[in-house]
């Protein structure tokens, strides 16, 4: 009896296991909505390959993706750089059909839409609009439909560089560990700007006691993450190629570092692009486009500052987006510039990369968001 119990257990145990599967969703630049757009591929744990599962055309600029906590659905930036264009699109993903639709389409409330963000309730989505600096609030109703934006917040004020900073760039939407504040990375200002989310309210965007944090001027902030045990964050500085740390408290944040990414041979021309930490809390990740085209690597101290590990060349061109797998197993990175995506296996103990699997082509790749169901 005992025998069939131990039995019976391992193959539940093993049925379990390999019914879990991890989806990639990569977006791109397709420059013709009856081109494919969107790409769904499936993850193996076990050696890094992907396999491609379904794509979606009928649709401009799929640049940015962001998966509802639940899994159910996916949301795109649409119509990005596309003069007097922008919008947010949302699709359902049916894991048990390996199928992508679409839902519908909002106006995105500005030009140029690069980032979104969803509530954990998933009922409110963020979008940022590049171009002229501004972030849209969306509902999320039942069975995934966008509604159209409740508030729509315009930035104006630029910074030192007058060809890259003259005017406002909302470049990410970010929200805190507890999701009662969201943070908005504005390049073009240098600025971290914050607002207090009451998700209970009709227009949750509110000011907030502390309105925003000063970057370094000309550093550009683009994208931002926080630790897993929410005590520190840090901000990828696009102009100014370096990781900005900060302490985490009630919706304020207090510099703590500044590491450049780069290493000593590139002092010029930086291109920062994105940050992400490991499930663990050990390492961070940056990515440089321009001449490096790599992840920097860093480990993460106690105090939450960083140490440089070491650098990871992407084997392609221009890493706009990068991301974990939610096993913190494998990092796959999006080559814009050269088409292709590749995967990379990560060492838990060192945080160094390595390269496995087959490199992927998708034209214009620019994101990636994974997910496990």
């Amino acid at each position: 009896m005992k025998k069939f119990f131990v039995l019976t257990f391992t193959f539940c145990t093993w049925i379990y296991f390999f019914s879990q599967n991890t989806y990639a969703f990569f977006g791109s630049f397709n420059w013709d909505k009856n081109t494919e757009g969107i790409y769904v591929y499936k993850l193996d744990t076990i050696n890094g390959n992907l396999s491609k599962i379904t794509t979606v055309s009928g649709i401009l600029n799929p640049s940015f993706l962001t998966v509802s906590p639940n899994g159910k659905y996916i949301f795109a930036c649409t119509e990005s750089k596309t003069e007097n264009g922008g919008s947010v699109s949302s699709f359902e993903f049916k894991p048990k059909d390996e199928s992508l639709t679409f839902i519908n389409s909002e106006k995105s409330g500005g030009e140029n839409p690069v980032y979104l963000t969803v509530h954990k309730n998933g009922k409110w989505l963020i979008n940022g609009n590049y171009t002229e600096g501004s972030v849209s609030v969306y509902p999320i109703s039942e069975g995934g439909k966008i509604e159209p934006h409740v508030q729509n917040f315009q930035f104006s004020e630029g910074s030192v560089d007058v060809k890259r900073q003259n005017r406002a760039h909302i470049h990410s939407t970010v929200f805190s560990p507890n999701y009662d504040y969201l943070f908005l990375l504005d390049l073009g200002a240098d600025k971290i700007r914050t607002y207090q989310f009451k998700n209970e309210n009709a227009q949750p965007l509110q000011e907030a006691k502390t309105a925003f944090t000063k970057t370094t001027l000309g550093s550009g902030p683009r994208h931002f993450t926080f630790h897993p045990n929410g005590k520190y964050a840090y901000c990828i500085e696009e102009m100014g190629g370096a990781v900005s740390v900060y302490s985490y408290e009630n919706g304020k944040l207090s510099n703590l570092q500044r590491i450049h990414t780069h290493s000593e041979k590139y002092n010029d021309s930086f291109e920062s692009s994105d940050v992400h930490i490991s499930p663990d809390g050990k390492f961070l990740y940056a990515s440089n486009r321009g001449k490096e085209n790599n992840i920097a690597i860093f480990s993460i101290q106690n105090n939450g500052t960083l140490k440089t590990v070491g650098y990871q060349s992407t084997k392609g061109k221009h890493p706009r987006v990068f991301g974990l797998d939610p096993s913190g197993k494998f990092l796959i990175a999006t080559n814009t510039g050269s088409g292709n995506v590749v995967v990379f296996k990560r060492n838990f103990e060192t945080g160094t990369l390595k390269k496995v699997g087959k490199k992927i082509k998708i034209k214009n790749v620019s994101c990636v968001q994974i997910k496990k169901y």
